[in-house]
């Protein structure tokens, strides 16, 4: 017969676990734990001196936004009230395992083992919990750069700040979906963002849809056995992606100008006799952009499509050659399916960037031209439009909705469309 070991019938784990729950550290002296729950006392104990006043008025600041117009910044009492939640999210996940730690411990001296020493104690922490630690650091980092601001971000859209109601001259107040009603009933609202939003999406799927198409046609016709100096036809598309982006807008910037602009003087008006208004009307200026993104955007495509053509293997299409089959045949059958599978999210990483894509709108002509009746300009798409709401508008309340409104689309679409891909419902099946 085994040996049992004797039990401590006397030791209570709901005992510890209550002790736990009253004061961190008091059911770790009750396991007689003493290192541990000193220590634990010791934290628990500075936390509540050290940040008990700031928790307290963080809480109350995020609550009421302030009281005193000219004393309180609601702003400032915004930001302290979201630290101060963080700080106790955090605190009461250490409560947890304290708790936990406590009452797994008084079960083991329960079932007759004995306490741990102070250095068996660090040694167990450290092997079970050095990656967690590891692990903390830019969690926390990731915390206080990502994660409080977009969760301020979230919370201004709740809020009446623009210019004219400004901290800490004039307080904020939380207004809840008054924003969200505005920007779907206020005329001027409306017709601005549906305005942006049809040409964002028109922008999104023509630009990206063009940069892809010219990148593959390109890859195929490169990767022909027919073509030679593969090597130097490679090299030269691939051109436009070494060159800065910011760079190459700018110069189609001054190439598109419409007084002095090589497009119209050197070629359009001496060839043609045309003086296409390139900047200064909304179709003209849109079909420029969706121009020059297919410029900069197609050279990664091309790059991307003839790696994944490398992999495909000539025996696919000697078998095809056997069948039959004709050119396009063997391009729907064989060459566009196996890249797709390959290259489904970068592509749908592509339509999401350029969803998103404020350099080329802001650097070529400022989200311009004016449009009557609009507060954004006849190019901007959302992105542009929340800047130009939050630099030279200051109507920050609005920015944050339409921020937050682009972020449901991006998220929503983009899982929707990594859900409907091959790569995800038949990973490993080409067929």
């Amino acid at each position: 017969m085994p040996e049992t070991k004797p039990k401590h019938t006397r030791h209570k784990p709901a005992l510890a676990l209550v002790l736990s729950i009253l004061y961190a550290g008091l059911g770790q002296l009750y396991n007689r734990r003493w290192g541990k729950g000193l220590t634990l006392i010791l934290f628990m104990t500075a936390f509540i001196i050290v940040f008990a006043d700031f928790i307290g008025l963080g809480l109350w600041g995020i609550t009421t936004l302030g009281t005193l117009e000219g004393v309180d910044h609601s702003i400032m009492l915004l930001i302290q009230g979201l630290i101060s939640i963080f700080i106790l999210v955090a605190f009461l996940v250490f409560y947890v395992v304290n708790i936990v730690d406590a009452y797994k411990e008084a079960i083991r001296i329960q079932d007759g083992h004995r306490s741990f020493t102070i250095r068996e104690s660090f040694r167990s922490t450290y092997d079970k919990s050095f990656p967690y630690l590891l692990l903390s650091i830019p969690m926390v980092l990731m915390s206080f750069i990502v994660i409080l601001p977009l969760i301020f971000m979230v919370l201004l859209a709740f809020t009446d700040y623009h210019l004219y109601n400004a901290p800490p001259a004039n307080l904020l107040d939380w207004v809840g979906f008054d924003n969200f009603i505005a920007l779907f009933t206020v005329d001027i609202w409306q017709n601005t963002f549906f305005s942006v939003l049809s040409w964002t999406v028109v922008w999104t799927l023509v630009a990206t849809t063009l940069q892809v198409s010219l990148g593959l046609f390109l890859a195929v016709l490169v990767n022909d056995k027919r073509v030679k100096y593969k090597r130097l036809i490679r090299t030269v598309l691939i051109l436009p992606w070494a060159v800065p982006a910011f760079v190459t807008i700018l110069i189609f910037s001054a190439m598109f100008n419409d007084g002095f602009g090589a497009i119209n003087r050197d070629l359009l008006i001496p060839l043609f006799g045309l003086e296409i208004p390139w900047q200064s009307d909304p179709f003209w200026t849109r079909t420029a952009l969706i121009m020059i993104q297919t410029w900069l955007g197609f050279p990664f495509v091309f790059a991307l499509f003839t790696g994944v053509l490398q992999s495909v293997s000539k025996d696919w299409y000697e078998a095809a050659d056997v069948d039959g089959a004709s050119r396009f045949s063997k391009f729907t059958k064989i060459t566009l399916p196996h890249i797709l599978y390959a290259t489904a999210p970068l592509l749908i990483m592509q339509y999401a960037m350029n969803f998103n894509n404020f350099n080329i709108i802001y650097l070529f002509n400022e989200g311009g031209p004016a449009i009557r009746g609009q507060n954004a300009g006849g190019s901007d798409i959302l992105i542009s439009w929340v800047y130009s709401l939050t630099f030279q508008n200051q109507n920050y309340n609005m920015a944050a909705v339409i921020s937050l409104i682009i972020g449901l689309i991006v998220c929503s679409v983009a899982f929707w469309q990594f859900r409907q891909t091959r790569s995800y419902k038949e990973e490993g099946k080409v067929f």
